[in-house]
C-alpha cells in the first residue's frame, strides 16, 4: 500500500522544474510540463514515511503518514510551508492564472455591494451584514425605521489581532426593542468566536465579553425584557487535554448585562438535571419567542439533522430547578420547529420520508397525537419561521425552493415571486408581519423582496442591487435526470454557454456534496461564471446524501449507504461523455469539506474516468476523522470504527486509503486552510503525499496551504478569489482551455 519515495522525488522534479516557463495560454497540458525554469523549487518536500498499521474488527489498517497529524510539530508545519510555497509557484506560473484573478475581481465586484444576514425589529430598525465591492469582509449596518441610510455599526477590520491576520464576524442578534447587540467575533478563519456586546443607544461597546462560544448550531437569545441573553458556551479545558474533547459538554448559560461572565447561570447542560437526558456530545441551546410565555430548548446531537425538544416555561429559566418537558426525542425525527404563543409547529419525517407538519400545545405537549397540517407526499417541507401574521415554510416541489404562508386560519398557499424563480426565506421575525424573501436562479442575480400578507404583493426592497453580470445573455440552466448504478434517477444541473458545441472536448466540472441532507439549492454566482464564460461546463450533481428529495435521500447516502454519492458522481460524468459534453481527459470531479469524500473517491475508484480533481478542505481520511475535535459529532452522519459496520462504512468512505501503487491517478488540487476546526488540514496533507508518492507522468500532486484561513468560514473574499483563481487555472492547465472569448 504504501509508495517509494523515489517515486515522490521523480514525479516532483519533473513538475517543479518543467511547469513555470510556460509562455503561451494556447500551449497544451503536455507543453507546459517540458518547458523549465531555475526559479521554482525542484520539487516539494520528500515525505518521509513512517508507516503505522491500525487492525479494526480483523482488517489491517496501513497509515505511511500518520506522522503528519501532529500539527504542532516544527516538522510538520515546515512541510505544510513547502508545500504550500511550492503549489504557489507552480500555480503562479501559469499564464491563465492572472487573467483570472482579475476576471474574478471584476466580475465579483459587478455589483456595488451584497446583503446577507437581516434582522427586522418590531420598531422598523433593519440590521444587516453588508460588504461592498472590493472590501474583503462584510460589516455590520443598522438603519433605523425611516433612514434612507444604514449606520456602519461594527468592521471587522479594526478587530483583527494583529496586522498580519484578519478577523471576522460569527453571526450577532439585537435585542427585541433594539437597546443592545450582541455579536460574534472570529480570527484568522478559525470560527474560535468571542461575544462582545454594543450599548445601541450610545453606540458604545461594553465590557463584556463571553470566549469559547458555540456559534456552529446556536444563536444568542435575548430575554424577553432585553437585559441578557442565553448562548451556548464550550467548556473550559486544559491545553493538553485531547482534541476530541473539545466539542464535549456544551453548556446553555444566561449572560445578565454588565455582570461577570463567570457568573453566568448554567440554564441547561450535560448532567444538571433528571429532565435533560442529556450526552455529552449534545449540542444544547435555548429558543426565546415573543408572545410565548414558554422557551424551547433545542438539543442537536452531533451533526445529526434530527434533533431533541424540551421546554419550560420563561419564568423558570434562571431558579436553577427548571421543570423541562420533552416535546420530541431524536427517534421522533423532528427536524426544524417554530412557536406561536404556546403552540409548537414541529416539521417530523416521521412516517414521512419528505417529512411533513404536525403541531401540538406547549402547556400539554404530546408528539404521539400532534396534529397534522402538512400531509407526507411529493412536497419537501425543509425549513420552518413565525412571523407576526403566521407561519412561513420553505419548501421543495418538483425539486425548486418555493415559500409557504400558512395563516392562523390554517390556509395553506404558496407564495408566487415576481420571477417565479427558486425562493428562500431570508428573514422573519415573531414580532413584524409578512417575510422576506430571497429569489433567484442558475444564471440570474438575486433579489430580495419583502413580502406584504395585508396585500398579497412583493416589493424589491433594493438592498440586492442588480450587478453588471447578473443578468446576461447567452447562458443556459439545463435540468437532467441521470440513471445511476443501481437505476436511481439522480438530478444533475448543467451550466454552460448556450453556443457551446458538445463535441466532447469542453473543461467540464462535475460538483456535488452529498453530506447532512443539504441540497444543493439553486442559486447565482458570479464565481461560477468565471468558469463556464471561458468555454467551461459547470454540472451540479444533486447526489444522494443531499436533501433535494427529504430525508430518504440523505439517508440514501450516508453512513454504509455513503458509495451511492460517489457513484452518482460517476453516473454523472458518464452522462456528460455520452451526451457529448466532454471526455474522461477533459473532466475533474470537486468537492469541498464532506465533498472531499465524493470527489476523492470518485478518482480512487474511476481514475481512468477523469482528468483531474480538485478537493477543498476534503474529509480524506475517514478511519482517523473521530480521532479530531469534529470527529465525534460528526459519528452520526458518517459512523464510527468502534462498529464493525461502522468501520466497514468509513473504509469504503476513505480516500486515502484507496490510493494504490501502481494506479495513474489524474492531477489532483488539494485546498486546506490551517485554522481549519471542523476537518483537520493532515486530511489533506496525508491525502496529497499519498498521492504524490504514486504520481506518474504528467499527473501533479498539488497542495494549496493559507496560513491565515480555516474551513473557509470567516475567509476574506481576496483569500476567496485567490483561491478559485488557482482552482480554475489548474484545471484549464489539466483540462484543456476552448479559450471562448468573453462578453460583457
Amino acid at each position: 500500500m504504501t509508495g517509494h519515495p523515489l517515486k515522490l522525488i521523480l514525479m516532483a522534479t519533473l513538475v517543479g522544474v518543467l511547469v513555470t516557463a510556460c509562455e503561451s495560454e494556447d500551449r497544451t497540458k503536455e507543453d507546459l510540463m517540458q518547458s523549465s525554469s531555475k526559479s521554482t523549487p525542484l520539487a516539494p518536500p520528500v515525505t518521509r514515511i513512517e508507516n503505522v498499521v491500525d487492525t479494526h474488527w480483523g482488517v489491517q489498517v496501513e497509515d505511511p503518514y500518520r506522522w503528519l497529524e501532529d500539527q504542532d510539530s516544527q516538522e510538520v508545519l515546515h512541510w505544510f510551508e513547502q508545500q504550500g510555497g511550492f503549489t504557489e509557484q507552480v500555480l503562479n506560473a501559469l499564464p491563465i492564472r492572472g487573467q483570472l484573478l482579475e476576471r474574478l475581481i471584476e466580475l465579483d465586484q459587478g455589483a456595488p455591494y451584497s446583503t446577507y444576514g437581516v434582522r427586522q425589529l418590531a420598531n422598523g430598525d433593519i440590521f444587516f451584514l453588508r460588504r461592498n465591492a472590493g472590501e474583503s469582509l462584510a460589516k455590520l449596518y443598522h438603519q433605523p425605521k425611516g433612514a434612507v441610510e444604514a449606520t456602519l455599526l461594527l468592521d471587522p477590520d479594526a478587530l483583527a489581532d494583529d496586522a498580519d491576520s484578519h478577523a471576522s464576524i460569527e453571526g450577532y442578534m439585537p435585542s427585541w426593542e433594539g437597546q443592545y447587540l450582541v455579536y460574534g467575533v472570529a480570527q484568522g478563519g478559525s470560527e474560535e468566536t468571542t461575544y462582545g456586546v454594543i450599548d445601541l443607544t450610545s453606540g458604545e461597546t461594553l465590557s463584556d465579553t463571553l470566549t469559547n462560544i458555540e456559534t456552529a448550531y446556536n444563536r444568542p437569545q435575548w430575554s424577553l425584557n432585553g437585559q441578557g441573553f442565553y448562548y451556548s458556551r464550550r467548556r473550559e479545558l486544559p491545553v493538553d487535554a485531547p482534541d476530541t474533547e473539545i466539542y464535549k459538554r456544551t453548556e446553555v448559560r444566561y449572560h445578565a448585562i454588565g455582570t461577570d461572565p463567570i457568573a453566568d447561570v448554567v440554564v441547561a447542560a450535560f448532567g444538571v438535571s433528571d429532565l435533560l437526558p442529556l450526552l455529552e456530545t449534545d449540542f444544547p441551546s435555548v429558543v426565546i419567542t415573543p408572545g410565548s410565555s414558554y422557551a424551547v430548548l433545542k438539543v442537536k446531537h452531533g451533526d445529526n439533522n434530527e434533533i431533541s425538544i424540551f421546554s419550560a416555561p420563561v419564568e423558570t429559566l434562571l431558579t436553577g430547578a427548571v421543570p423541562w418537558v420533552q416535546i420530541a426525542r431524536e427517534s421522533d425525527l423532528v427536524a426544524d420547529f417554530a412557536v406561536v404563543a404556546d403552540t409548537i409547529y414541529l416539521i417530523t419525517a416521521k412516517d414521512a420520508p419528505r417529512f411533513k407538519l404536525v403541531k401540538t400545545t406547549l402547556t400539554a405537549p404530546n408528539f404521539n397525537e400532534a396534529r397534522e397540517i402538512i400531509p407526507a407526499g411529493d412536497l419537501v417541507v425543509e425549513g420552518i419561521a413565525a412571523a407576526a401574521d403566521a407561519i412561513y415554510l420553505s419548501v421543495k416541489q418538483d425539486g425548486v425552493n418555493k415559500v409557504m404562508r400558512l395563516s392562523g386560519e390554517g390556509d395553506v398557499t404558496t407564495l408566487k415571486t415576481p420571477r417565479d424563480g427558486a425562493a428562500y426565506i431570508s428573514s422573519v421575525s415573531p414580532q413584524v408581519p409578512g417575510v422576506l424573501v430571497y429569489e433567484s436562479t442558475w444564471i440570474q442575480g438575486g433579489i430580495r423582496y419583502v413580502y406584504d400578507p395585508f396585500k398579497d404583493s412583493f416589493t424589491d426592497t433594493g438592498m440586492v442591487p442588480k450587478g453588471k453580470f447578473d443578468d446576461l445573455e447567452g447562458y443556459v440552466a439545463e435540468e437532467v435526470l441521470v440513471t445511476s448504478h443501481d437505476g436511481v434517477d439522480v438530478p444533475v444541473s448543467i451550466l454552460r454557454r448556450a453556443d457551446l458545441v458538445l463535441d466532447g472536448t469542453n473543461p467540464t466540472i462535475v460538483y456535488g456534496y452529498g453530506s447532512y441532507g443539504i441540497s444543493q439549492d439553486v442559486s447565482f454566482s458570479p464565481i461560477r461564471l468565471g468558469w463556464i464564460e471561458r468555454g467551461g461546463v459547470f454540472a451540479i450533481a444533486h447526489v444522494r446524501g443531499g436533501g433535494e428529495y427529504g430525508q430518504a435521500w440523505h439517508y440514501a447516502g450516508r453512513m454504509q449507504n455513503k458509495p451511492n454519492t460517489w457513484k452518482d458522481v460517476i453516473a454523472t460524468a458518464e452522462y456528460l461523455i455520452d451526451k457529448g459534453y466532454t471526455a474522461a481527459n477533459h473532466m475533474a470531479p470537486m468537492g469541498g469539506s464532506a465533498g472531499g469524500i465524493l470527489a476523492g473517491r470518485s478518482i480512487t475508484e474511476r481514475p481512468d474516468l477523469f482528468g483531474a480533481v480538485v478537493m477543498q478542505v476534503g474529509m480524506l481520511d475517514a478511519i482517523r476523522a473521530e480521532t479530531t475535535t469534529n470527529g465525534v459529532p460528526n459519528i452520526k452522519e458518517f459512523g464510527t470504527v468502534t462498529d464493525a459496520k461502522g468501520f466497514e462504512g468509513l473504509l469504503a468512505m476513505s480516500a486515502y486509503h484507496h490510493v494504490e501503487d501502481g494506479v495513474e491517478y489524474p492531477a489532483a488540487l488539494l485546498t486546506h486552510g490551517f485554522n481549519d476546526p471542523r476537518v483537520n488540514p493532515w486530511m489533506s496533507g496525508k491525502m496529497a503525499a499519498r498521492l504524490q508518492a504514486v504520481a506518474k507522468n504528467n499527473s501533479p500532486a498539488l497542495l494549496r496551504v493559507d496560513f491565515d484561513a480555516g474551513h473557509g468560514i470567516g475567509s476574506t473574499r481576496e483569500q476567496v478569489l485567490a483561491q478559485y483563481a488557482d482552482i480554475y487555472s489548474f484545471l484549464f492547465w489539466q483540462l484543456g482551455h476552448a479559450n471562448v472569448p468573453i462578453e460583457d
